[in-house]
């Protein structure tokens, strides 16, 4: 039996509403910003790795530049904090060893399962075409995606795979996960 809690949280889960205007009066408390930032840090990805830093855009000359390019979105320049997810360009080993090395750290020990899983993801990840690293990005549905002509609706309409990442390199029980460790440093202030 599901106990309230959980069905509370489903509920709020259920419930989404992209709000289009904004209020410059009213700014988000910093708190309720902190935590925004901190589910997304924590929210799962493909091999755990958080591939992307989230940057507060608070320079409003730089919201400007931003709107510019965002289809003119009053909301980027209207909203009391811009959070702008910026992609990993590449998979490298230097980043994929700096999770790996972080989560060793924290956790205080090197498991031969997770360091096997390090060499996997290294073997595999580095070196890969960008349309194959693009790919994930592009995989992210939008309703306004739905009404795009097919050519521009991205991997489902081009005939690519669509799925999510196996569940490998699991931490042992009781241990933070990668993503509980994640670096607090690349969560940037852009002023």
């Amino acid at each position: 039996m599901i106990n309230e809690s959980k069905v509370e949280l489903l509920n709020k889960l259920q419930w989404r509403y992209a709000t289009k205007a904004m209020d410059p009066a009213l700014p988000v408390a910093q708190d309720k910003i902190d935590r925004i930032i901190e589910a997304a840090r924590l929210a799962p990805t493909s091999s755990g790795l958080q591939p992307y830093e989230i940057l507060v855009v608070k320079n409003p000359a730089l919201r400007a530049q931003i709107q510019e390019v965002a289809w003119n979105q009053t909301q980027v320049t209207e909203a009391s904090h811009l959070l702008v997810f910026a992609a990993w360009d590449d998979y490298t080993p230097e980043r994929i060893n700096h999770m790996f090395d972080l989560t060793n750290e924290v956790r205080g020990f090197r498991n031969e399962g997770w360091e096997a899983y390090r060499q996997q993801l290294l073997s595999t990840y580095p070196g890969r075409g960008e349309q194959v690293r693009l790919r994930p990005g592009r995989r992210r549905w939008h309703p306004e995606a739905a009404r795009a002509p097919p050519a521009q609706r991205g991997d489902a309409a081009a005939g690519l795979p669509q799925g999510r990442a196996g569940l490998a390199g699991q931490p042992a029980e009781g241990a933070p996960s990668a993503r509980a460790v994640r670096n607090r440093a690349e969560l940037s202030e852009v002023n």
